[in-house]
């Protein structure tokens, strides 16, 4: 009979099977990482928080000098001393918003097309192309527009009043079936200065989209296919839903490019302060571009306006950065296709 080793509940274990006590704190190295990167956090709060203070600052003799005039005014008269931004933060506004609307169906298509539809040996190319047009200076893309764009943009404006001129903000003041073009009143429209702006947004909008695209759970997506489901019905009920923060996200960091483009709008838009919405028309003006186009000429109380209507588009850029990240996080990527 084979004799059994009495072990019993008291006898003590050995040094292999006794239980290690866990340290409740972080190894050195995420130490280090986690302290860099609360420090580089903190430096982009504090540098953002003085940009903003120094440019509200600016409101103080501004408005001591212009008074509340300065935001309902739609003039910029400095041989007066009249000045005014109203008419500038509405072109700003028409710009932007009109970059977004033909940029925002381009960047998705193009963003569901590499991350879905392009074959793995092209599929790296597109995505090296994109990320180039990121890369080249906004010089580039304004002579591109003033030179190459815009001679052919004034047909399509033209189109576009011939068509849909019943339209109110559509309307040039111009007879689009004259038998002599009129092109001087299409020519540095808002339209064309937007078209170009849509062209520089696209690739930041594409990469953010394509990114969370290429997330997508692949288990729902074998889902999809595996209950009948077509490559467009996979992307429709998987890969958007699933897409949904980072086509806002993306959609939002475009829209804050637009507001802030200045050298591409300076080359091609026509200055001009009225308050008006008519992008097919010649004449506009933005912040940014007004800050560039007055700043060598300003006076100092003129030098405070501008740092005054560059605190408007500061403030501007940080409402559409904090409704783009609430909403973002309301409709975080992948919520659609949770179980």
């Amino acid at each position: 009979m084979t004799a059994v080793a009495d072990v019993s509940p008291a006898s003590p274990l050995p040094d292999d099977d006794k239980p290690r006590s866990l340290g409740s704190g972080i190894g050195g190295s995420d130490r280090v990482f986690q302290v860099s990167a609360t420090g580089v956090g903190a430096v982009v709060l504090v540098i953002t928080g003085a940009i903003g203070l120094f440019l509200g600052y600016q409101l103080i003799p501004t408005l001591h000098n212009y008074g509340l005039g300065f935001f309902t005014r739609a003039v910029w008269n400095p041989e007066q001393n009249l000045l005014g931004i109203s008419g500038v933060v509405v072109g700003t506004i028409e710009i932007a918003v009109i970059a977004l609307a033909i940029s925002f169906p381009l960047a998705l298509g193009t963003a569901v097309y590499i991350s879905e539809y392009a074959p793995n040996w092209l599929k790296g190319t597109l995505v090296a192309l994109v990320d180039l047009m990121a890369a080249v200076p906004s010089i580039i893309y304004g002579l591109w527009g003033l030179l190459l764009i815009s001679p052919h943009a004034l047909y399509v404006a033209r189109w576009i009043n011939s068509y849909f001129g019943w339209v109110p903000f559509l309307k040039v003041d111009t007879d689009p079936r004259a038998a002599a073009f009129s092109a001087h009143n299409y020519v540095s429209s808002p339209f064309i200065a937007a078209l170009i702006v849509s062209m520089m947004v696209i690739p930041m909008a594409c990469a953010v989209m394509r990114g969370v695209f290429a997330q997508a759970p692949i288990g729902e997506r074998e889902a999809a296919y595996a209950l009948g489901s077509t490559r467009w019905g996979m992307i429709r009920s998987v890969v958007l839903p699933f897409g949904r923060g980072g086509i806002i996200g993306g959609t939002m960091l475009a829209l804050g490019r637009a507001l802030g483009e200045t050298v591409a709008v300076l080359l091609i838009i026509s200055p001009e302060y009225d308050l008006k919405f008519k992008p097919l028309e010649i004449g506009g003006i933005t912040v940014a571009s007004l800050i560039a186009n007055q700043f060598n000429d300003a006076s100092s109380s003129q030098l405070s306006a501008l740092l005054a209507a560059g605190f408007v588009l500061f403030v501007m850029t940080i409402a559409v950065n904090t409704v783009a990240a609430i909403i973002v996080n309301r409709s975080r990527s992948g919520a659609q296709t949770d179980a």
